[in-house]
């Protein structure tokens, strides 16, 4: 049996950053990998329409230090999932995910996320047409159950017709959906977590790639998730204190990059977005947990906060403030 360092090593295991809408932008993304170069990086749900309809090659943008990145699409027309593979494919994306997962009523009206859980037949038929796009894997993040279908045997029946279409890996959020009475923000909150269920699933269906999702926000919780499951996906623990993700290099035996690497690191490519005109004050707010936890990370969270315009030197001095207030 592998060990957990070289499970992960040869991907026999992995973790993984989740897809966030409006939080995994590529500018997100590039700060992501400069803690972790073994995490898998998520883009936000895409829906088919932007990506059809839209400026896809803007859209789907990423840096290529990002892989590996999974492509995260919206949709539940398996003619069009299939196109938007094919877009992305050609970009190259690593993964392809199909969002069976999101409880947005804005989303709902559009036969996309959770509710999806309630048309297994159908998911399964997006499946097959997006592997005939690409050689790549595709997979499925969906929850344990939605509405008053929360029974472990619901979720196993919908992974099993989903598994005979050809999808091999799910990620499991271990909460049920409820698609009426709940924002996105309390489902996310109010719906116990179920763990048991998804390590279960596991044990029935050892042949799938099962990840877990959902609660999960230290590295002892990461470890002994994996000693049941193939995967951790974390979203929102990693966004608010990304210096998670750099200590997940224990997990391979490696060193963790240092909060002074991660700033230099971050002014080079802040550098890039200025010279190509981007407004760095509005990427910002994706750097604010980087000194999560130590002396200074409130002003540093101030500084970079509700500005009209920083520039590169702007950010460089509030994160050698905190540096240097830390002895770091």
């Amino acid at each position: 049996m592998l060990s957990l360092q070289n499970a992960l090593k040869s991907n026999a295991k992995r973790i993984s950053v989740a897809p966030m809408i409006d939080w995994t932008t590529a500018d997100f993304r590039y700060f992501a990998r400069l803690f972790n170069r073994h995490i898998h990086l998520y883009t936000e749900m895409i829906s088919t329409n932007a990506i059809l309809k839209g400026d896809a090659d803007y859209i789907l943008r990423y840096d290529n230090s990002e892989h590996p990145v999974v492509l995260q699409l919206g949709g539940s027309n398996p003619a069009q999932m299939a196109q938007c593979v094919k877009i992305g494919d050609k970009m190259g994306y690593d993964e392809f995910n199909i969002n069976v997962g999101c409880p947005s009523d804005r989303v709902q009206h559009n036969k996309i996320g959770a509710c999806l859980m309630a048309e297994p037949t159908l998911v399964g038929q997006m499946v097959r047409a997006m592997k005939e796009m690409t050689d790549k894997p595709i997979t499925v993040k969906h929850r344990i159950g939605i509405d008053t279908f929360d029974s472990y045997e619901f979720m196993r029946d919908f992974v099993e017709v989903v598994a005979n279409a050809g999808c091999t890996h799910f990620i499991a959020h271990a909460r049920i959906a409820w698609l009426n009475g709940l924002s996105p923000k309390e489902n996310r909150e109010i719906p116990p977590l179920r763990y048991d269920d998804i390590y279960r699933l596991k044990a029935e269906l050892p042949h799938l790639f099962i990840e877990i999702n959902g609660g999960i926000d230290d590295l002892t919780d990461i470890k002994k998730h994996l000693n049941h499951v193939d995967g951790v996906m974390i979203g929102r623990a990693f966004y608010h204190n990304p210096m998670l993700m750099g200590a997940c290099h224990e997990l391979w035996g490696e060193p963790v990059p240092t909060h002074r690497e991660i700033l230099q690191n971050l002014c080079l490519y802040l550098e890039k977005r200025a010279r190509q005109g981007a407004n760095l004050a509005t990427l910002t707010r994706h750097y604010l947990g980087l000194f999560q936890g130590l002396m200074g990370a409130r002003k540093w969270r101030q500084e970079l906060s509700g500005k009209g315009h920083l520039s590169v030197d702007d950010i460089r001095r509030a994160g050698e403030s905190v540096l240097c207030q830390n002895g770091l």
